[in-house]
């Protein structure tokens, strides 16, 4: 493999900033809707916040990649005096919560950062962060060429792991047929 560079952007979290308003949620679901803006749909956001007022505790992540099982960390971390499960900090698509799964299909939901077109400055997260809590970055580093899934393909991966790929094969043969 060879080096090549990469913009990479990040989405950072000030946690001691953030007081679970949720201007984050519905600004990427508005952007994510179809029509774009037509509607506001938590459930198809790419962030969400994870809220445990008991605790004070106001997180909020962005969707990651999916995977198919699991993870068997149950740790508990303490920031400032304030505990924190793990799941807290985790944002992936998987089977053990309904968090970043689009709601009518099941499939996983990916952060892309609002990359469309038009071509936002920012995230809309970070434009509509009043609190000023997500903070954007982009920087160049050096990384092994990699091939990486696209929407389609992961969501076609999630279905293989949810149903097996012969009944995959045989819906879209069917769904084909059919006209």
């Amino acid at each position: 493999m060879s080096k090549v560079k990469k913009k990479v952007k990040v989405i950072k979290v000030d946690l001691d900033k953030c007081n679970g308003c949720r201007a984050c949620e519905l600004a990427c679901s508005a952007f994510h809707a179809n029509p774009k803006y037509s509607s506001i749909n938590p459930a198809r956001s790419r962030i969400r916040m994870v809220i445990d007022p008991l605790n004070d505790e106001y997180v909020p992540i962005r969707a990651a990649e999916y995977t198919r099982s699991e993870c068997d960390g149950r740790n508990a971390y303490v920031i400032s005096g304030k505990e924190y499960s793990e799941c807290s900090f985790c944002g992936a698509s998987c089977p053990a919560r309904d968090l970043f799964k689009e709601p009518d299909s099941g499939l996983p939901l990916r952060c892309d950062m609002c990359e469309d077109d038009p071509e936002q400055k920012e995230p809309l997260c970070v434009q509509w962060c009043l609190a000023k809590a997500l903070i954007y970055e982009e920087y160049e580093e050096e990384v092994e060429e990699q091939v990486k899934l696209g929407d389609m393909e992961t969501g076609l991966k999630s279905l293989v792991d949810k149903y097996g790929f012969q009944k995959l094969v045989d819906a879209i043969t069917r769904m084909s047929q059919k006209g």
